[in-house]
């Protein structure tokens, strides 16, 4: 099965989306694509929704740039092929460690290596997280004490008992530690809840994974309000009410 690149275009003008996605499909059929944006905040959106392998950014747009709109990304873990009509943009196209900066009219050659390069670089983020995965997975009994969060310019190692609770903001997560530093985390608060189902953490809310060693109190309501160790008020929902108080038998 060949192997397949995510890829989200962001440009404000219709002819060149179109344009590069025709491109793309004669000679690059590897790179899905997931989404045409007309402006940085579809862009920033789709990034969001489809975790791409691949971004193509025009540089100018209407109030947004490709620049200001990476700056609002939390995490950037996709590659970056910068189009645009000039050519006087590449410092900036280095300082995001861009994976190409093509001018337009955008070369079929130039285009090709572009996303041949892209493939490589997946290929090397699959093998490193498979081990990863197997090094910390040989034995499937044991329970791990850390956990890997993926920040925007490489991975944060923390203790899972360090973790006070999760609040879940779309796509992305809020983590809130002990200390009361914060890590906002391009992961949804599922996942979260999936991954530490053997640890001790409870859903509460639909936006809200709470360490249980960390309550403090529970008032009652209609769901009722658990107070955190860092003074958080976190809302328990009616749904999930029951769940918890069965937890300690009340």
């Amino acid at each position: 099965m060949k192997e397949i690149i995510k890829t989200i275009i962001v440009d404000d003008e219709q002819d060149g989306r179109l344009v590069l996605e025709a491109l793309l499909n004669l000679h690059c059929p590897m790179a899905k694509i997931v989404a045409l944006c007309e402006s940085a905040e579809e862009g920033i959106n789709a990034i969001a929704e489809h975790k791409p392998d691949l971004v193509f950014l025009d540089v100018e747009m209407p109030k947004s740039n490709g620049f200001s709109m990476l700056e609002k990304i939390p995490m950037i873990d996709f590659d970056i092929v910068f189009v645009t009509a000039y050519n006087h943009y590449a410092l900036n196209a280095i300082k995001f460690s861009a994976l190409d900066y093509l001018v337009k009219p955008v070369d079929d050659a130039e285009l090709v290596l572009a996303v041949q390069k892209c493939l490589k670089n997946k290929e090397k983020r699959e093998n490193k997280r498979a081990s990863f995965f197997l090094e910390h997975h040989k034995n499937e009994t044991q329970l791990f004490s850390q956990m890997v969060l993926p920040v925007r310019d490489g991975y944060v190692f923390v203790e899972i008992d360090d973790i006070v609770r999760f609040e879940g903001d779309g796509n992305y997560t809020h983590v809130i530690f002990k200390n009361g530093d914060k890590q906002l985390v391009a992961k949804t608060l599922k996942e979260f809840e999936t991954n530490l189902a053997q640890h001790s953490f409870a859903r509460v809310h639909k936006s809200h994974l709470v360490n249980l060693k960390y309550i403090r109190k529970y008032t009652r309501g209609d769901g009722g309000t658990l107070l955190m160790s860092d003074n958080s008020e976190i809302e328990v929902s009616r749904r999930n009410k029951e769940t918890f108080l069965n937890l300690f038998n009340l």
